[in-house]
């Protein structure tokens, strides 16, 4: 009986270093990503891309139209 409980006791201390080796791990990666994120620089908008975006939605009465005259011909066909 002595036999399965040392076993049982160098499984438990063996999971324990485990289990600290990978808490310690993460700890590291997570402590060495928040200091590298304050080196990195906050990403800036371009004033050219901005100025590229059309004002309001972008499309024309017409295509607006067509695309809501299509939707409704979709629901009216599945409705069927």
């Amino acid at each position: 009986m002595t036999n399965v409980s040392s076993q049982l006791l160098e499984a438990a201390g063996l999971m324990g270093l485990g289990m600290a080796f990978v808490f310690a791990f993460l700890s590291l990666t997570i402590l060495a990503i928040k200091v590298l994120s304050r080196f990195a620089a906050e990403p800036v908008a371009s004033p050219a891309a901005a100025a590229a975006m059309p004002a309001g939605n972008g499309l024309s009465p017409q295509k607006m139209a067509a695309i809501s005259a299509a939707i409704k011909q979709y629901k009216n066909n599945k409705k069927d």
